[in-house]
């Protein structure tokens, strides 16, 4: 509300008569509860001006990171697919070494998970 709807409020109010000493009270308590009213009315609107502020801020941030968390991803995928590739590449020219020299190389489990080709074992 504007502020000069304040004192439009106290127009309404009925001019008290000098006998009249309760219906002059009755109307001092009326406005002084619209006016605490308005404040606290003005109050909430502030507060829920700030809480969409803030969470419309938040929501910006998130993007952002959302935004830097895929583009991540994508470079990590694209990382992963390229060490795959080499990897691939590399299988074949290691298939020579021995079982003793894998197991060092992979872990005593790697043939759990693995199976290797059997290939006659070259000196180097």
């Amino acid at each position: 509300m504007a502020q000069g709807s304040d004192n439009s409020d106290t127009s309404y109010t009925k001019s008290p008569s000098p006998g009249n000493k309760q219906g002059s009270t009755d109307d001092v308590r009326k406005v002084m509860r619209r006016e605490k009213n308005r404040i606290a009315a003005q109050k909430s609107r502030m507060r829920q001006t700030q809480k969409a502020d803030s969470l419309h801020l938040e929501s910006e941030s998130l993007e952002k990171e959302n935004a830097a968390l895929r583009k991540e991803v994508k470079r990590l995928t694209e990382e992963a697919k390229y060490l795959s590739t080499v990897l691939s590449n590399h299988e074949p020219l290691c298939t020579g070494l021995s079982g003793a020299s894998t197991e060092i190389l992979y872990g005593a489990h790697h043939g759990a998970f693995h199976q290797h080709i059997s290939m006659p074992h070259y000196p180097l």
